[in-house]
Parts: C-alpha cells; structure tokens; sequence
C-alpha cells in the first residue's frame, strides 16, 4: 500500500515546465477549493520562473543566481547551488536537475545534492527550460540554436541553427520537436537528427511556448495574436486578436479537453473554443499577465504583475479563489503533489495548499 501511494505522489509531481513533454499546463490531481498559505521561503532577488515539484523537493531558480531545493512539506532548505542570474525553469528526470542561465550554461545538477553532474556552454543566455525526448535534453538558447544534449555527459547530439533568438522552451510529440522564437516560425524538426520537417510563419516574434494536442499548437505572438496551427500540415488554423486591446501574448497556453486558456499583456485571462478559435469566456485580471496558467482539475490558475493569484472556474472565467502577494508575479504556477508552488519578485516562494497538511 505505502509503495502504491508513493507512486500516485510521484505520478502528480510537476517535473518540468508546463508539466509536461506536449507543455500542456495541465496538472494532475486537485487543489483545496480555497488553498493556504504552508509556507515562504525568501531569496535575495525574485523569481521569474517557474518551480519544479519532484519527489518531495521544491527545485526553485532566482534572479539572485541561485537554484534552491527545499523540503515540499515545510519549506526547508536542503540545498543550493550557486551561479549567475536564471531565469529558465528546472526540469528534473531520472535524478537530475537541469537549468540554463543568462551567461549561456546549462547545468546538469544531482537533483538529491546538487552536486554537478556537468555544465554545456551556449554562445548566449539560455531562458528555455529543458524537454526531453529519447536519448535528448532539449533547449533553446538566445545563440539562436535549439540544442539536443546527451544526458549523460551534455555533449552534444545536435543543434540546429533557426534566425532568431529561442526564448520558449521546445514541445515534443513523438518523435517530433516542435520549437518557435523570436524570427516568428515554428518549427517541426526530428528528434533523432534535428532536421527540419517543415516550418510555419506565425506573423511576428514569439516568446511563448507551445502548447500541443490532437496534431496542433496553440500559442501567442507579440503581433498581438493568439494562433492555432496544424504543426502536421504546416498551416494556421485560426487566429484571435483583441478588436480593440492589441497587446502581446507572453505567456503559453493551458489547454484542457476542448478549452484553451490564455493571459496577455491585455490584462486579460482568455478561453477559447479550441478547434475553431471562438472565445468561450475572458476576465480582466487589471494588471498584465506573463505568468502561464495552468488548468487543475475545473480551475485555471493563474498570476499577474499587480500581485494577484488566483484561480478562476474552467467553464465560466468566474473568480473562485485570490490571494495577494503584495509584489509582481511573472514566474508561471506550478501545481504537483496537491500544492501550488510560486514565487514573487520580491524574492518570496510561496507554498499553498491544504490547511494543515
């Protein structure tokens, strides 16, 4: 019975960006209707990426250049590891923590000491977060390569060489990467070699990482468009634009069953029908929005810059929970193991979930 449980716990941890390899933002399991506040822990500088949740530890990156790991349960530090400035999420497999920084390293940490295992040097900063798809670590580097790395050792298997910076992290479907950045493609390449399948223009420069399911991405550009596109045929599907709020899309999608949801520099949280694009709901989070929601269970929840988390009702946008940070909020939710991890600019992680457990 106690193996069974740990196995359930570890099947709803949160181990990369967006939860998983399609970067879906869809957590596994639920949270408490109203989450609490476990604990904090304060860094020196902010957080402006997402936490990872694996096996009882909280992976966390600052601004301040640390990688901290902390007790999932109270928040104790077990380790840290020391660099410069990252604002990449970790991602943890197989006992590995991985991480790229603003100086262009990518680390390859003992995800139960912190010891390094090795470190790869990209030509520039590294804010993609890593993916894995059989014997490759992804990324994307600001060097304007996308990297397959060896697990093993960080050499590497190949890179592929696109026109503009690789901001967002790479998805995987199969044996297909599926990358976009800032010269406005995506890009459908081969996992075994990285060579190019085919490419689709989006229309503008992307931050955001895309979102896969059924053969299609979703994700937005800073032309101020959400788009949908069938990655297999090499086409947009549809595209939303505000008629009268034209701001960027920074952050990426979640998607659950039909629904995809959304946040923008429009200050907005939107959902939309997913196969032909009409908007099932939206709700003005007063502020800009560049922290990705994700969905969990019938929520969304999500984060702005004016401070608020908070999670809104699946089918309706309706507000069901809030808490005030009291500092902006760019680094995206992570929900694992039933808490929801985030962290502030000012420095503060929190912890919520059940009270008392």
């Amino acid at each position: 019975m106690r193996a069974m449980m740990l196995l359930l716990l570890l099947a709803l941890d949160w181990t990369q960006f967006r939860g998983d390899a399609q970067l879906t933002g869809r957590a596994q399991g639920d949270l408490p209707a109203k989450p609490a506040p476990l604990w904090t822990f304060r860094a020196e500088k902010g957080f402006s990426s997402a936490a990872t949740i694996a096996e009882g530890t909280v992976y966390a990156a600052s601004l301040d250049g640390n990688l901290y790991a902390l007790d999932l349960a109270t928040g104790k530090l077990r380790w840290k590891h020391k660099g410069t400035e990252i604002k990449s999420s970790p991602s943890v497999r197989e006992g590995t923590v991985y991480f790229g920084d603003e100086k262009g390293s990518f680390h390859a940490l003992d995800a139960k000491t912190g010891k390094v295992r090795w470190t790869f040097q990209a030509e520039a900063g590294i804010v993609s977060s890593a993916n894995f798809a059989g014997a490759c670590v992804l990324f994307g580097s600001y060097d304007q390569f996308l990297y397959c790395l060896s697990p093993r050792d960080g050499s590497v298997i190949w890179k592929t060489e696109t026109d503009g910076y690789v901001h967002g992290t790479p998805a995987v479907s199969g044996d297909m990467v599926i990358s976009a950045g800032c010269d406005g493609y995506l890009r459908v390449l081969r996992v075994k070699d990285g060579s190019e399948v085919r490419r689709v223009h989006l229309g503008g420069y992307v931050a955001a990482s895309p979102a896969l399911a059924e053969g299609r991405a979703f994700l937005g550009s800073f032309e101020n468009k959400f788009l949908a596109v069938d990655w297999q045929a090499g086409k947009v599907l549809w595209t939303y634009e505000h008629p009268v709020r034209k701001f960027p899309f920074y952050a990426s999608a979640a998607l659950a069953g039909s629904t995809v949801v959304v946040g923008g520099r429009d200050q907005m949280i939107h959902a939309f029908e997913a196969a032909s694009g009409k908007e099932l709901w939206n709700w003005s989070a007063k502020s800009a929005i560049d922290a990705s929601p994700v969905v969990v269970g019938s929520r969304v929840v999500a984060a702005a810059k004016n401070g608020a988390v908070f999670a809104l009702d699946l089918k309706t946008g309706q507000p069901v929970w809030r808490f005030e940070a009291g500092a902006p909020v760019e680094a995206s939710p992570a929900v694992g193991a039933g808490r929801l991890v985030i962290g502030a600019m000012d420095g503060t992680l929190y912890c919520f979930g059940a009270k008392g457990s």
